[in-house]
């Protein structure tokens, strides 16, 4: 196999929304913050955490604790309303044919280990990395660097692809000099995801086969 496809999570394989917003509505109720819309939320998911929560108002000095506070209700709930986007299992499975896997995420690793382990996909990706793996998250090149540099493998930069569903993870791979694919599975806009790469679809299996075919 001469190829590397490096996935996001939220929107590219997985439908965390449920879960995610169910997070936050927890935070804002428990420390009296406006209450904000299921769609007001989404548009930012994909960014870390404390982005999100600076994006809605949090107070410096608040996020810190905000954040544990996410992350307790979430590790509780995530299993239960993350679910797989549709099409995911035949585009990971055929990937696996031709090409060598990992996960490039916004999220931990280590729940990003525990959902792909829930739905049984783990054992297809050789590396997982996540926000607390490097200093710098996406649209910074250093976590597709790090997956790459952690998978050891001799492959060309023109055969290397990043599959997301947001402006970052194109961001990221055009700054990583590798090929960025928009998937329209999430929470991107497509005319976002344009002005980073001509190369857009569906979802990741409308994306693996164009991979296939080159």
């Amino acid at each position: 196999m001469d190829k590397i496809i490096l996935f996001d999570m939220d929107g590219t394989l997985i439908d965390s929304t449920d879960a995610i917003y169910k997070s936050f509505t927890q935070v804002f109720i428990d420390n009296n913050m406006p209450i904000l819309s299921k769609k007001e939320v989404s548009k930012f998911i994909g960014y870390t955490l404390n982005d999100m929560f600076k994006f809605f108002g949090a107070k410096e000095e608040y996020i810190e604790k905000y954040c544990n506070e996410y992350k307790n209700h979430y590790i509780k709930i995530c299993n239960r309303f993350t679910y797989l986007i549709p099409n995911v299992l035949d585009s990971i499975m055929l990937a696996s044919n031709f090409a060598h896997l990992g996960i490039v995420t916004t999220k931990s690793s280590n729940s990003s280990k525990e959902l792909l382990t829930y739905f049984g996909i783990d054992k297809y990706f050789k590396t997982i990395i996540g926000k607390e793996d490097v200093n710098h998250t996406k649209p910074h090149k250093e976590p597709i660097i790090k997956a790459l540099d952690s998978m050891k493998l001799n492959v060309n930069k023109n055969k290397i692809y990043m599959i997301g569903d947001t402006i970052l993870d194109l961001q990221a791979a055009k700054s990583a000099e590798i090929i960025g694919i928009g998937v329209l599975s999430g929470y991107g806009e497509i005319q976002d995801l344009k002005s980073i790469s001509p190369y857009i679809f569906k979802d990741t299996l409308e994306a693996v086969k164009f991979i296939n075919n080159l």
